[in-house]
């Protein structure tokens, strides 16, 4: 009865919808995320105090170790569009291509973009308040332009599903559709591999086989059950990659991946995967057949462990070496 009233006390403190609009789920262990996130602000409070001082001053975030090792501690929200399009590379680019994000969406016409792009948009985020219709305003509109654009930009990708997924993320930072669009650029052209996001998605494909090989080097128990089983990590890791973990891992947590993606590439993507499956190795390695071991790898992405941003991140310096 007491940890009841616990977490009914905690339900009435922590908003049902969370900062970046998403609403929490009926299975939300809201009494947990109290406990997580009350000693979190303290760490939040001290990184912003930090981040304020090394940010004086304004202009460009320029690369460096003191940057790359506070990237690695979080960066807060109220910076985290500044520091990503400075690290990324994409404050430069939109520096020198003024008004180009614009020439884009008054430029070509193309039906078969526009109608995929259009088709998407409802399926995007539907759990979140500022993507529905009725909201003021709807980020539906600023999330079409974005892919439009990119599509327009980018005629050997165009548009492809969980590009939508990401470039919502990227507008719910920045608020702002030419910093979002930049922000995709420097993900699909630069930071990923290759055709990741192309038609054949060979970069994406080739990225999977790679976390096969890293998983039997580094976990090879778990490998002999995947293999044992028949099972391909594009069954049960597709999402993972295409999404950048959006939809996957709780918001807070993939924008701390995120900030790291954009400063040391994609090689976070293969550390997160490791530390996921190291951290649940036993749970994994309990499976007996297929549909068990697809739900474990689904058990995987939720929980305590994911939800704890900050330690989460620390338990990734153990494959800093991938």
């Amino acid at each position: 009865m007491e940890a009841a009233g616990r977490a009914q006390a905690a339900r009435g403190r922590v908003p049902r919808i969370d900062p970046y609009g998403f609403e929490r789920p009926e299975d939300f262990d809201y009494a947990a995320y109290e406990e997580f996130f009350s000693a979190y602000l303290a760490i939040l409070t001290r990184r912003a105090i930090k981040w304020s001082r090394l940010l004086k001053g304004g202009g460009a975030v320029q690369r460096s170790m003191t940057v790359k090792r506070y990237i690695r501690k979080g960066i807060p929200l109220e910076h985290r569009a500044r520091v990503w399009m400075g690290v990324s590379g994409a404050q430069a680019r939109m520096d020198r291509n003024p008004g180009y994000y614009q020439r884009l969406l008054q430029g070509e016409r193309s039906a078969s973009l526009e109608e995929a792009i259009r088709t998407d948009m409802n399926r995007t985020f539907p759990d979140n308040v500022r993507f529905r219709k009725d909201a003021e305003p709807c980020l539906q509109g600023p999330l079409y332009n974005v892919l439009l654009a990119y599509g327009h930009h980018n005629h050997g990708v165009g548009y492809c599903q969980g590009m939508n997924f990401i470039a919502g993320y990227l507008i719910l930072v920045t608020k702002s559709e030419e910093e979002a669009f930049w922000l995709l650029d420097a993900l699909v052209g630069r930071i990923l591999p290759a055709d990741y996001y192309s038609p054949s998605m060979l970069g994406l494909k080739t990225d999977q086989e790679v976390l096969g090989e890293l998983v039997r080097t580094k976990l090879p128990a778990v490998a002999a059950l995947m293999d044992s089983h028949g099972v391909l990590w594009t069954l049960v890791a597709s999402r993972w990659f295409i999404c950048l973990f959006v939809d996957v891992l709780p918001v807070e947590t993939v924008l701390r991946v995120w900030d790291c993606l954009f400063s040391e590439g994609s090689k976070i993507i293969f550390r997160v995967a490791l530390t996921l499956l190291k951290h649940h190795q036993a749970s994994i390695l309990e499976a007996t057949s297929v549909p068990d071991l697809c739900e474990k790898f689904k058990e995987i992405t939720r929980g305590r462990f994911v939800t704890e941003c900050h330690s989460f991140m620390q338990a990734l310096s153990r494959f800093q070496s991938c």
